[in-house]
């Protein structure tokens, strides 16, 4: 069944252009913070963890909240509408890099963790911003209305990492500073919340026609698809940008160029958002999909040739291209093809099952980057060897979404 999502009132796309413009202007200060924790997280929890083993678990904490997190506030944004969970998301991300500067300032591992877990509580209220873009648009302006927002991550590209190298080494303890300008961005931009326009959706009258269960919104062959191809999408550009820090300090190369690499990596994953949707538009989803899984099997054979800064730069930027076009794909694909009644369960679910697999991932990343790693550090041979295993897992799971894909384009029109 193909729906399209519609509120009480018809799509007014003047008001859409609005939401999107308060979304765009979120995800670049509010999104900052990802790229800041992402290139931090790995490294302190190398200064914190009582083993390189757990290096990434900060990470996969974080991915892990998000997890956790969707089930519960998709639902609740449902009830209590958008900038409620927005807001509750923002204010859980400060909450969750002041716990991380106490567990820097108390060298407590597991404090600094707890922190990584309340900033996925804010992860996944980000996730939802590219749906909330919808929830005004018509269905002509919907790939577009996606594509905009997380074009916003362009400038939380540029403006994280610049704030990691401008903050990681002022203070004695590395990143303290930083994750307090994680706390400030978080205090600030929730305010923006406050400018959305976006009604609750009506509550169904008690002789409504009842929506799809979990099992029947699952087994629909394009909500099935759109969803393995997105956790692919997503499980893979994190597995892959999760180890990089890891990598490229232990291959000799200093934080500043890990850094640089992760900036021109979250670029390209969101650069192309400008464009993305009138791709969607022209050539329809699932070819759109189909090239962000070749990108991202690029970027794994770009990783295997070698790691020089040119191979990670290369890498990394096939990473995010194929992470755009794969996970804006996929979620075009999912919101076509449900209505406003289902939206909590589908959204919800879809991205608990999303970063779940983004959860497996991370720890995957730290456990591949760091076996064999003794208690003296990373050495170069180990830190190649890390990055080689983590690029070749890849595989398996490319093949996954591909045949998803084919199967899909074969037993039914594209979409």
């Amino acid at each position: 069944m193909t729906a399209i999502t519609t509120d009480t009132d018809a799509p007014d796309d003047s008001r859409a252009r609005r939401n999107v413009a308060v979304l765009v202007a979120a995800q670049a200060i509010l999104g900052a913070q990802l790229p800041m924790q992402f290139i931090a997280g790995g490294l302190a929890g190398l200064s914190l963890a009582p083993t390189p083993l757990l290096a990434t678990l900060p990470i996969s904490l974080i991915v892990f909240g998000s997890m956790t997190t969707a089930p519960w506030i998709s639902p609740l944004m449902q009830k209590r509408g958008r900038r409620f969970g927005f807001v509750l998301g923002a204010l859980a991300g400060a909450l969750g890099a002041a716990l991380a500067v106490l567990g820097l300032l108390w060298a407590n591992f597991v404090v600094f963790l707890l922190g990584g877990y309340f900033t996925g509580v804010y992860m996944s209220t980000l996730g939802f911003y590219r749906f909330a873009a919808t929830d005004t648009a018509s269905a002509a302006f919907r790939p577009k209305a996606i594509s905009y927002v997380m074009a916003g991550g362009l400038l939380s590209a540029l403006l994280g990492p610049q704030l990691i190298k401008a903050t990681s080494d002022v203070t004695v303890i590395p990143f303290l500073l930083s994750y307090g300008v994680i706390v400030l961005l978080n205090l600030v931009g929730l305010w923006l919340f406050f400018l959305l326009d976006i009604p609750k959706p009506a509550a169904p009258a008690a002789d409504a026609p009842k929506g799809r269960t979990k099992w029947q919104l699952l087994t629909t062959p394009a909500i099935a698809v759109s969803i393995i191809c997105a956790m692919v999408s997503y499980a893979l550009m994190n597995l892959v940008m999760t180890s990089t820090p890891l990598a490229v300090v232990g291959c000799g190369f200093a934080t500043g160029n890990a850094a640089d690499i992760v900036s021109a990596h979250v670029i390209a994953m969101y650069a192309p958002s400008f464009f993305t949707g009138h791709l969607i538009t022209r050539f329809g989803t699932t070819r759109v999909v189909g090239a962000g899984l070749m990108l991202l099997a690029a970027a794994g054979v770009t990783g295997l040739s070698g790691v020089t800064l040119f191979h990670f730069y290369g890498a990394l930027i096939l990473l995010g291209l194929g992470w755009n076009f794969g996970f804006i794909g996929a979620t075009t694909m999912l919101t076509a093809n449900h209505d406003a009644s289902e939206r909590g369960a589908v959204q919800g679910m879809n991205d608990a099952l999303v970063f779940g697999c983004v959860t497996i991932a991370s720890l995957s990343s730290g456990g591949l980057m760091s076996f064999g790693v003794g208690a003296d550090g990373m050495t170069p041979d180990q830190a190649v060897a890390g990055w080689n295993a983590v690029n070749t897992a890849m595989v398996p799971f490319l093949l996954l979404a591909g045949g998803a894909l084919v199967w899909l384009r074969m037993t039914r029109r594209p979409v």
